[in-house]
């Protein structure tokens, strides 16, 4: 076993792959960088962003009570196994996206709370997941993975770039975060040492690594071993088998040479399964610690994307998002079941006393309430416990209290990470209950 910890984590080498390990008790090798217990090896905490745009529905995006009793509203139902992992926070907002009172203008500087630059120019702030990848991000082989769903936009609509509406992820106040909306080169990011290149499987160039590993661990760890290889299997051949069908590759010609434009609804895809891909992704990217720090948009705001799988083929999410309907409803919870998804599957890992779940923060958030454009109360949740240092299984309400700004928020959750900030965005005071 000592061969395999030469390394303040140990990994399964391949040629030009080199694949993280999950926690297992026999390989005590977290535990010797920030953001983990020394003493125990406890595995480290890990933050996610999950936004979709366009907001909820009005009637159905509430919560209610504690623990087991919590009461959810429509919207939130799918969550219910994991209510006692919760937080429900009510009322908060950012002050300078109420300016423009557009998409643009609300989700630019939606985890950043600064203002932006008007006239098609490009100037929000650097988000909170950036500067938690450029400090605490930085002890793992990528500090931050930005995953998306759909393109981000260029255009300008109504004096704003677009581009702000694409982007909750910025890396400077004049740089989004690059955005990688193709799961296989996503999942290459994490494994291979050279992502352009990807003629061999990744699973197959570590078999030899894993094997001799597998005879230096517990019974336990060989099965967790097996479980985690096994879900490593299942994410490459899916995106296999997505790539053959020609889904999740962006737009592609009927004839071999193009005789019209572009569409103009976004890209043709098997929605439901390239939301589900970077999901796996992202619970790979936190099992093995080759990122703490994950975003994914699962949709732009003023959002092209339909939902063919859902029956929904007859609108794109922006203009469904003007009407009350079943069908907006119903779209709103496929986005929450992703969430629920990601939650399962984090809790199903154990880490010592701990679920990689407890280990995590992952808050889900729209630039606005609802389809109207309301970002006078923006809707946020937590789940997960961040190590213990989280509160769950509660909703807390600051409509009608002196602070309810979202950088508020933001500060206590850096406090959560060991970062500890006297100013964020245009906040200066925490949220005390949180």
């Amino acid at each position: 076993m000592s061969a395999h910890l030469t390394s303040r984590r140990t990994m399964l080498r391949g040629l030009g792959v080199s694949m993280a390990l999950p926690w297992m008790e026999s390989l005590r090798v977290w535990g010797q960088e920030a953001g983990t217990t020394a003493a125990t090896g406890q595995a480290p905490t890990r933050f996610a962003v999950l936004f979709s745009g366009n907001g909820f529905h009005k009637d159905h995006w509430w919560a209610r009570g504690t623990g087991q009793q919590m009461e959810l509203g429509k919207v939130l139902e799918p969550l219910q196994a994991h209510r006692e992992k919760l937080l429900y926070i009510r009322g908060l907002y950012n002050e300078e996206a109420l300016k423009g009172n557009i998409h643009s203008s609300q989700t630019g500087n939606l985890l950043s709370g600064a203002p932006l630059e008007a006239g098609g120019g490009i100037r929000s702030g650097t988000s909170i997941d950036q500067l938690l990848a450029q400090t605490y991000g930085q002890t793992t082989k990528v500090p931050s993975l930005v995953l998306g769903c759909e393109k981000a936009n260029p255009s300008v609509h109504k004096n704003y770039s677009m581009l702000y509406s694409s982007h909750i992820s910025w890396s400077s106040p004049t740089t989004p975060t690059p955005l990688e909306v193709f799961p296989a080169l996503a999942f290459d990011r994490l494994f291979r040492d050279d992502a352009t290149k990807a003629d061999k499987s990744v699973l197959d160039a570590v078999l030899e690594d894993a094997g001799d590993l597998r005879r230096s661990i517990s019974r336990l760890d060989q099965q967790k071993l097996d479980e985690y290889l096994n879900s490593v299997r299942e994410v490459e051949q899916r995106i296999a088998r997505a790539g053959s069908r020609g889904e999740l590759q962006g737009w592609k010609p009927a004839l071999e040479k193009p005789d019209k434009a572009r569409p103009a609804d976004g890209i043709p895809q098997d929605i439901a399964e390239h939301m589900r891909l970077m999901c796996e992704i992202l619970v790979l990217a936190f099992q093995t610690d080759t990122t703490r720090i994950c975003t994914l948009k699962l949709n732009n705001d003023h959002s092209s994307l339909r939902f063919p799988n859902l029956g929904v083929d007859y609108m794109i999410h922006h203009l469904l998002s003007h009407q009350e309907s079943d069908d907006w409803l119903k779209v709103n919870r496929f986005f929450i079941e992703q969430l629920a998804w990601i939650a399962a599957k984090l809790d199903a890992v154990q880490e010592g006393e701990r679920t990689a779940l407890d280990n995590s923060v992952i808050m889900y958030c729209s630039s606005m309430l609802t389809g109207s454009h309301d970002a006078t109360k923006l809707p946020v949740i937590l789940l997960g416990r961040g190590g213990g240092k989280l509160e769950t299984g509660r909703t807390l309400d600051y409509l009608d209290k002196p602070n309810r700004k979202m950088c508020s928020l933001y500060l206590s959750l850096l406090d959560k990470f060991g970062l500890q900030q006297t100013s964020f965005g245009d906040s200066t005071e925490r949220l005390s209950e949180v």
